[in-house]
């Protein structure tokens, strides 16, 4: 579905005012803010071990840390790290970025550099480690994240000539776990050398319909077989200290259309078909120690609220967190893409994914609106200080094993 403009601007403030009207009343917040509506290297990363004394006091005084860092934020510095963008989000210039970045007005979370700001591998490094030099400034490093699953998604490869890989579907016909654990690490160790510390890949998803977006991105049919396969190419980045993101949750594989274009996708599929299909991959990659997954903007009948999956407790809270048992850092997809940026301004998706459950926000149309928008609704009681909490908390602690606090 395609909407003019006009159409889109009056969708949106539908949507707005209905969604605020219930979220004020909820709150017993009657002066809201009407206008957030209207517009070092990585160490290990590995879970604790509590089999000796000492690993759990390494635990303890990690934890200590932690909370001491977030002690220490304001909540405008809690909520930008709940923010991952794109480099011209902070330079504010409408062209490609390619040198360091000052992060001191606006301490986000993660920076993701696309093909166009990668030039070079000496460029790469010294935009990556600037970047990552002025966010320590603030006390708290970035996360520096690149899409690079080899095939037709690789920006290292084809920018800078790194490891190149044939599309994933050629692997998944051989369903060799060694072969993705050494394509993951490959593809970590590449990544590591330029500085960056999380890959948005392994793709996760499982190949239903001929008319899904991703294509050979995907390992295969077989739920199994890319289950096998996601879990080496995990495993394989953690060995080179790269942070892997399983995507894109709850599944894109039965989906016809695509959501960067379209303002909707519907995916019809049961709780039983996705647990016997879709999450199986999933499941694998978690086990296997996956630290991000990135959750859709595609609406899933299953989970009966009609939202995009980002923005849907039910996907994020019920589904990745208590079925699956994840408890490391959710991301939503680029919230930039048409299935959220054609029906939602950037502070109401904002508020919506971090509700659902949401860790982190991936580009969103418009960042100071949605930073803004999140902050009111903080100060309005819209959203619990304890929920920003909760993910800058997850956030902290996955930063503090990859030597990123202060």
């Amino acid at each position: 579905m395609n909407l003019t403009r006009n159409n889109r601007l009056m969708t949106k403030r539908g949507i707005c005012a209905l969604v605020m009207a219930a979220l004020t009343t909820l709150s017993g917040c009657g002066n809201y803010d009407s206008s957030a509506i209207s517009e070092n290297d990585l160490s290990e990363v590995a879970v604790f071990s509590v089999s000796s004394e000492t690993s759990v006091d390494k635990s303890e005084q990690a934890s200590d840390i932690i909370q001491e860092t977030l002690s220490k934020m304001t909540l405008e510095q809690k909520v930008y790290q709940m923010f991952f963008v794109m480099p011209e989000q902070i330079a504010e210039d409408e062209y490609s970025v390619v040198t360091a970045l000052d992060l001191s007005e606006k301490p986000v979370g993660g920076v993701l550099l696309m093909g166009d700001n990668l030039e070079n591998a000496e460029q790469t490094r010294a935009m990556l480690s600037g970047t990552l030099e002025s966010s320590l400034k603030n006390g708290v490093g970035v996360f520096l994240a690149v899409d690079e699953e080899g095939g037709k998604v690789a920006r290292c490869a084809d920018n800078l000539g790194t490891t190149a890989f044939e599309p994933m579907e050629v692997y998944g016909e051989r369903n060799d776990y060694d072969e993705a654990f050494n394509i993951g690490k490959t593809i970590g160790a590449d990544l590591r050398q330029l500085g960056f510390n999380v890959d948005f890949a392994p793709v996760a998803d499982v190949d239903i319909s001929p008319t899904n977006e991703l294509g050979d991105r995907i390992f295969s049919a077989d739920p199994e077989i890319c289950a096998n396969m996601t879990a080496g190419v995990v495993s394989g980045l953690n060995s080179s200290k790269i942070a892997a993101t399983l995507k894109h949750f709850p599944g894109l594989g039965a989906e016809d259309g695509n959501t960067h274009t379209d303002s909707e996708i519907i995916i019809e599929r049961s709780l039983d078909e996705l647990r016997s299909t879709e999450f199986v991959p999933f499941k694998r990659g978690i086990e296997a120690g996956a630290d991000f997954v990135m959750v859709g903007h595609q609406k899933v009948s299953a989970f009966g609220d009609d939202l995009p999956a980002d923005l849907s407790y039910t996907a994020v809270t019920e589904m990745l967190r208590g079925e699956l048992g994840f408890n490391g850092i959710a991301v939503t997809d680029a919230q930039n893409m048409s299935t959220i940026s054609d029906v939602y301004y950037s502070s109401t998706a904002a508020k919506l994914a971090i509700n659902a459950g949401m860790d982190m926000i991936l580009a969103p149309e418009d960042l100071d609106l949605a930073v803004s928008g999140v902050i009111d609704a903080v100060n309005c009681g819209i959203i619990p200080e304890t929920r920003i909490n909760e993910s800058v908390t997850r956030i902290l602690t996955l930063k503090q094993q990859m030597g990123l606090l202060n």
